[in-house]
């Protein structure tokens, strides 16, 4: 298939292209050198030009904190900029996936989230997320809305890297143990993609690993399959903390499990548990080292 993927560069962009490219896809990778997301010609130019079957929309802006007071810029790339990259794949009657987040919900609920739970987002970065959602289900007319959640992957900044990063250089780590959610692997999250693109069950899906942890038990597994696969000296005493001792300007839901109804629903096959992804990860990584 013809597909072009914007936020090339990103985490999640450069598996999804790397696995495309191996699947024997025809790719069109778009970073913002190549395309602007947020100058609508652009968008229409570039993806009327290579004419797209599927825009895998992964370019977003995920400054969490930084969103809090730069609430135009959030909305420019999560809002405008999906409407652009919206309305230029309808224009060429290609499908569209947009990657959207855990954060449109409040975090507050006791279950993990369905698809079609009522969203509430409560930071910035979660509201303009949602408002890209409403402009995918407002302007296209075969559309996929991916939710994830926790994702680490092997390019760019992630929780796996600055844990193993401080784990060897700190005596002491403190990590929020009230916050629960399902880490997620970029290259799982990746090859689900793929599995999704050339079909027509089209709406919403919760995509991310199997499984539950909170951040201090993620960070318990992260040591522990550093420790044998890699090998590493990690001396860092790791203790639970609250989310109130570690105050951050965007607040963070408490509760960030998603329920993959939708991948049972529509007979797809669902990601590996977290545990398997992330030993995946760390072997993989250190296989490149």
């Amino acid at each position: 298939m013809r597909v072009l993927v914007t936020g090339s560069n990103g985490q999640l962009g450069r598996d999804v292209v790397f696995l495309l490219e191996n699947g024997g896809h025809f790719v069109l990778a778009c970073d913002r050198d190549q395309m602007d997301i947020t100058n609508q010609a652009q968008c229409i130019e570039v993806i009327s030009s290579f004419h797209p079957e599927v825009v895998i929309h992964c370019a977003a802006y995920t400054a969490v904190d930084a969103a809090e007071t730069d609430i135009d810029g959030a909305y420019k790339v999560n809002a405008v900029g999906t409407r652009n990259v919206t309305v230029a794949a309808e224009r060429t009657g290609a499908k569209l996936i947009y990657i959207s987040t855990d954060y449109v919900f409040d975090g507050n609920s006791e279950n993990p989230y369905q698809e079609y739970d009522n969203t509430n987002p409560q930071s910035v970065y979660g509201k303009s997320k949602r408002a890209g959602e409403l402009m995918v289900q407002s302007l296209s007319s075969k559309w996929f809305i991916v939710r994830t959640s926790w994702v680490y992957g092997l390019y760019g900044n992630n929780f796996v890297k600055t844990m193993l990063k401080l784990g060897q250089e700190k005596p002491k780590l403190q990590v929020v143990n009230d916050q629960k959610g399902s880490p997620t692997y970029t290259v799982d999250l990746g090859e689900f993609l793929l599995k999704l693109m050339p079909t027509e069950k089209y709406g919403i899906y919760h995509a991310s690993n199997s499984g539950t942890c909170t951040w201090y038990e993620f960070t318990q597994a992260i040591f522990e399959e550093a420790r044998e696969l890699k090998g590493l000296s990690i001396q860092a005493q790791l203790e639970p903390c609250t989310t109130e001792q570690f105050p951050r300007p965007a607040p963070r839901p408490r509760n960030s499990v998603l329920d993959h109804l939708s991948i049972r629903t529509n007979g797809l096959s669902g990601l590996r548990s977290w545990r398997e992804g992330l030993r995946d990860f760390i072997g993989f990584s250190s296989n490149q080292e």
